[in-house]
Formats: C-alpha cells, structure tokens, sequence
C-alpha cells in the first residue's frame, strides 16, 4: 500500500544545494520577524543567561510576575507554532508554501497524573487526524514519557520487579500507545517515537518493536529514533534492520544526534557506570553518518528521517541518494529540523523538491518550557549554532536592505 501523500507530477534526481542561499532560506519570515530572531539567538549566545533562565522564570512565576507574555513573544514563538493545533494553522500553510512539511509535536512533558496522560494521549490522536490525507502533515510523533510515568519506566529498564499496582499501571500504558499507533495506522499517517534517557531507551525501544510488528506489515508506519551521541546505537541500528529482515516487518526510523548528552554524562558519573556517549563529536558525526549509508543500502525496507542539523550529514544524503538513483522526492527518504532553526537547511532542502518537515511544538505556554529550555540550551552547548544562525540572518538582512 502507498502512503498517501500527493508528490509533485515530476521526479527530480538529488542534486547539490548552496545551503547558504538566505534569500531562499528565509522566505517565509519578514523583516521584522528576522530582526526578533537575531535578538533572541544573541540573547542564547550568552551562556549564563541561558543556565539561569530555568530559575528566573520559576521566579516570575512564583511572584505572579507577567513572565508569560514576555515568553511567548520572544522563544515560545520562535520555537513553537501555538497553543493548540489549531494555533498551528497559519504556520502550517505558510511553510507548505515553500515544499516544507510540519510534524506537530505536542510538547507537554514531565507530568505524572494518569489524567494528564489521558489527556496527552488523546491530543497526540488529534494530531494524526489533522495529519490524515494532509501533504502539508507528513508525520506525528509523541514522547513515551507524555503518556507514561518516568519513574515506571525506569523500573522497567532496570527490570526491577512491579507491584500488582504497576503492572496494571504499565498496561494502561500500552494500550494508550497501542490507541495512538492503531490510529495512525488506520489513517495512514507515519508517526515517530521519539528518543529519551538512556535508562529508559530499552523499554521504549521494546515498545516501539511491538508497535513496528503489529502495523508495519505492509509499509512503515510506526518509526522508532536512534540517538547516535551513544556510542552503541550504531549497532543497535544494524540489529534492528536485521531483524525486520528476519521477521518480515517494514522498518521505520528517525536518526538523531541527541538532545540529553550532559545529563547523560552526568548521571554515568555520579552513579559508577560506563558512559554511554561517544568519546567526541566527530565519533557521533561518523556513526550517524554510516547510519543513513546503512539505511539507505537498505532503502527497500527501510524508512528513514533524517533528522539533523548539521549540513554535511545533509549533504551526505543527498549523494547517497544520488549514489543509489533514489529520487528526491521518494516518500521512503525525509529530511527534518526543529522548527526556529536552521532554516537555511529546510527551505534549500524544499526548494529542491526533497521531502523535508520541521517538528513544529506547541502546548500551553507554561507546560513546553521544559522543551523551551532544552532548545536554548542546545543552540549555547552545540558549537557554533547560535552563531550560523546568528550569521545567516545578519547575512540575509544585508542582502534585503542592499536589494
């Protein structure tokens, strides 16, 4: 069965991109939208500011401060799309517009109470059907730990013994995520799972394999994330694609560099354990690299996501695919960003005619902080990105007021 995705009536062959073209780069934001951004990627360039940013807002908030508004002015919209899905909309046509797909991540994490997981659930479910039979919506995704207690599933990867009480508890848990993979099934529409902690990751990669048994049969619908800043997934990708080979199951995946590398660190240490991330950048750089090589050798099993924002990965792809006369509009091969940040990589990437969706958050402005945060943190702690981001749109401003 096909995926339902209208294509463009023509197949374009992979071809190289000047991934530094502001003009197509920023189409889709006006003047004063770049200027607002400069500001705030300025702002996360200051390392200490973005450490205490966590506590100063607990602050502001603590005090009945207007910390709110001030927040969905500056990072909330320039990291998310709204409050709801239907806050969403306008982003959704406007980067449509440009061959850019959007994935809607409801971003609420970090709750315990079965209500809220009740609810989360069910907002993920409306999130696939907004995405049914909609070429601007390609994916859904959700997190285990939106629908899941953390605490019960790090019971779970240590394999420590559940009481009666949690085992009822763990399967309200998978029938929730069997409820959101049957209905992205039902409807069509390719959903992630995405990556969290790595003492929790078995338990949600063995969720996934479940999923990826029961509804990949016929093509992949249920992806699974690999974190490539642990030095042991490159192996892990390999035995998965074995597997699905084995069994007879379709494979879908989203590769991933990672977002949880200090804490990760961190917890190794302060516990006594071997740590799991790469000895260096360049490790994780090689083993993501020779995961989309692994997939695409494989590509007439295997779905992939490329999901990064570093340029020479994209760029590598685009000569695999090249390399393997697989067009760059095939349905099997996307590329992704988050959303508010290297829009250099999406909108050349679409203006080329590849398959490319950014995540694009959203939730009440209070409950995405804890993404928020990670985001800010991510463009101070990578090297150099609130700087590219930085010089592109310092470049692109230039370029409009020369023109």
């Amino acid at each position: 069965m096909l995926i339902n995705i209208s294509q463009p009536p023509f197949l374009r062959m992979p071809k190289q991109i000047d991934f530094t073209d502001t003009q197509v780069a920023f189409q889709a934001r006006n003047n004063r939208e770049l200027r607002n951004s400069y500001l705030l990627f300025k702002a996360i360039g200051y390392n200490a500011l973005v450490q205490l940013g966590p506590k100063l807002v607990d602050i502001g908030f603590k005090l009945r401060l207007p910390i709110k508004g001030i927040i969905r002015k500056t990072v909330f919209h320039q990291f998310c799309g709204g409050e709801s899905v239907a806050d969403c909309e306008k982003t959704i046509q406007q980067m449509y517009k440009f061959n850019v797909g959007t994935i809607l991540d409801y971003s609420v994490e970090g709750e315990e109470q079965e209500i809220v997981f009740e609810d989360t659930a069910k907002e993920i479910i409306l999130t696939i059907e907004k995405a049914a039979g909609n070429p601007a919506i390609p994916f859904s995704v959700f997190k285990v730990t939106g629908v899941a207690r953390f605490a019960l599933l790090q019971k779970l990867n240590a394999k420590e013994k559940l009481t009666e009480e949690e085992l009822l508890e763990f399967e309200r848990v998978k029938q929730r995520i069997k409820a959101i993979c049957q209905r992205a099934f039902e409807l069509n529409v390719r959903i992630f799972i995405d990556a969290e902690e790595s003492w929790i990751q078995d338990t949600i990669d063995g969720l996934a394999l479940g999923m990826m048994l029961l509804y990949n049969t016929d093509r992949a619908i249920v992806f699974n994330t690999i974190q490539f800043y642990r030095h042991d997934r490159l192996e892990f990708l390999k035995k998965s694609i074995a597997h699905a080979k084995e069994v007879g199951y379709f494979y879908g995946v989203k590769l991933v560099r990672g977002a949880y590398m200090e804490k990760e660190a961190e917890r190794a240490s302060n516990q006594g354990y071997p740590n799991p991330i790469q000895p260096s950048k360049q490790h994780s750089d090689n083993d993501y690299n020779a995961g989309l090589k692994i997939c695409i050798e494989n590509i007439s099993l295997v779905s992939i996501c490329a999901g990064t924002h570093n340029q020479q990965s994209c760029e590598y792809l685009i000569e695999l695919m090249r390399q393997h006369q697989i067009t760059a509009n095939d349905q099997r091969v996307y590329f992704s960003q988050l959303y508010g940040m290297s829009d250099n990589l999406s909108y050349n990437l679409g203006n080329a005619g590849y398959c490319v969706a950014k995540y694009l958050p959203y939730g009440p402005v209070k409950s995405v902080l804890p993404y928020l945060f990670r985001r800010a943190q991510e463009n101070t702690s990578v090297k150099g990105q609130a700087g590219r981001e930085l010089s592109l749109i310092t470049a692109e401003l230039q370029r409009r007021k020369r023109a």
